[in-house]
């Protein structure tokens, strides 16, 4: 990622997510593995190095996001976007509940299946960064 995004820009992204993930909402603290930049568009799909297509994030949920732009649902025979932390409001297509992160909207539908966001571990996690107080933040 640094070929592409300079550490100044790096540090705007973080610091205007609080260091937390915008996907997920762990804040860096809380895991050992480095947050990283993410293109909300990607470069291969035209996305651009501008601050308002990138997104910080932690890797697991970069990593099952990938140059992904939506997917598929159950509910739907149509491509549903993914939540894009620019344009979108979480608290809009999102609620979190007992280590859940719950959807309102097909958006966020799509994007809990493609960053699989409440994968058991996930959930154990958030629980155990609520009781200690440190999630949400």
């Amino acid at each position: 990622m640094n070929r592409y995004v300079s550490d100044s820009v790096r540090n705007l992204v973080a610091k205007r997510a609080n260091y937390c993930c915008e996907y997920c909402r762990i804040h860096q603290d809380d895991l050992v593995f480095t947050y990283q930049v993410d293109h909300i568009i990607s470069l291969k799909h035209n996305g651009t190095n501008q601050t308002d297509n990138l997104a910080y994030t932690c890797s697991l949920c970069n990593q099952n996001k990938g140059t992904d732009l939506g997917t598929y649902i159950a509910e739907s025979k149509r491509l549903i976007r993914l939540f894009n932390p620019r344009t979108d409001k979480w608290e809009y297509h999102f609620q979190y509940s007992n280590g859940e992160i719950l959807a309102k909207t097909k958006i966020a539908l799509a994007t809990i299946k493609v960053l699989d966001l409440n994968n058991p571990e996930r959930i154990i996690l958030r629980r155990v960064l609520e009781d200690i107080g440190n999630y949400p933040r």
